[in-house]
């Protein structure tokens, strides 16, 4: 494949940044989870709809696009829910939805007023009546309306209906999760579908994830650049430049492995492979990368009101959001043996 960026994803990763970078707040104390107004500036700006389908008034193009998104959001560490509502829940409710439901849920959430959430285990269903829970649902403290896993198939629930109960959650870099539980809630069956989310949200969580270490990597970088002990600059020693020369690499494999699985994903292609190795990198190269950079920053580095201090946070969280990477390799090893 090329690796190359398309010029829709070039552009479009270019506008998010800029948005980000004039816009983002930041929360190093995750007192609060959910940046509302970027959230509304996004949508304004037409980032949301961008990848979405022609036929909602969105841009066309699809989930290479949503990447790049995705990636510029890691690397400003935003505090939006464009993986669970876009990337998921609305390119989910796009493909397999009525007209009806995406007028109702995907149209408001393209204009930045709504949020939906993703709960994709925990939960049981019959004859369309969902009972069950999950913890730490990614952003489901702010959300309007989630798409449930359940029974082999996904409903979407509406956050208001009676006997859903939303308790919020604070994670280890945000206070925006929560608690879903629900008790003899009717949800919309939307059928089958549970592999294509997780496929999509996995190969988002793995673009995501490049942003974060990505930045990281540049912080770390610049600050052994400039910092200096016994008279050098400390990434003139030995030592700093192997730990900057492994991050490197990581976040390089990082890039190539999500790339790729998206780009399967995108084109239709078998994608299960590619999917679970670009979540073993980024929950593996993550975790060194992460760890390096507080290293390197030293006794700044494990402030929390230091700025490398969000990209750590942030990195452990992605590093296990969707399930850890190993199992998942190990799962796929052992269907690819059983096939074999």
């Amino acid at each position: 494949m090329d690796f190359t960026p398309s010029e829709a994803s070039a552009d479009l990763a270019a506008l998010t940044r800029r948005i980000l970078a004039d816009k983002a707040g930041h929360d190093p104390h995750g007192t609060g989870g959910f940046d509302a107004p970027l959230w509304t500036a996004l949508g304004q700006a037409g980032v949301l709809d961008a990848a979405l389908p022609s036929s909602l008034g969105g841009g066309g193009f699809g989930l290479l696009e949503q990447c790049a998104v995705l990636t510029e959001i890691g690397r400003a560490v935003a505090a939006v829910p464009y993986l669970p509502s876009i990337t998921m829940a609305a390119s989910a409710l796009a493909e397999f939805g009525t007209p009806e439901l995406v007028d109702r849920w995907v149209l408001p959430v393209l204009r930045g007023e709504r949020v939906l959430a993703v709960a994709l285990s925990g939960f049981t269903a019959s004859e369309s009546v969902l009972s069950g829970s999950q913890t730490a649902v990614h952003f489901g403290a702010f959300a309007h309306g989630f798409l449930v896993a359940a029974s082999g198939e996904v409903f979407l629930v509406d956050a208001s209906a009676p006997g859903v109960t939303v308790r919020p959650q604070r994670t280890t870099d945000h206070a925006d999760a929560c608690l879903l539980e629900l008790s003899g809630v009717p949800g919309v069956s939307l059928g089958d579908i549970g592999e294509w989310l997780r496929l999509r949200g996995t190969a988002g969580v793995c673009a995501q994830q490049l942003g974060v270490v990505e930045r990281a990597l540049e912080l770390t970088a610049a600050y052994a650049a400039e910092r200096t002990q016994f008279g050098h600059v400390i990434g003139g020693f030995q030592a700093v430049r192997q730990r900057l020369a492994d991050a490197y690499v990581d976040v390089e494999a990082v890039r190539l492995t999500s790339l790729q699985a998206a780009w399967r994903l995108a084109s239709d292609l078998p994608a299960a492979e590619a999917v679970a190795t670009a979540k073993f990198w980024a929950a593996e190269a993550g975790h060194r990368v992460a760890h390096t950079t507080v290293h390197v920053h030293g006794g700044v580095g494990i402030d929390v009101d230091h700025e490398v201090h969000r990209y750590f946070t942030a990195a452990k969280r992605l590093e296990f959001l969707l399930g850890p990477a190993t199992p998942q390799l190990l799962a796929l090893g052992e269907h690819l043996a059983t096939d074999a």
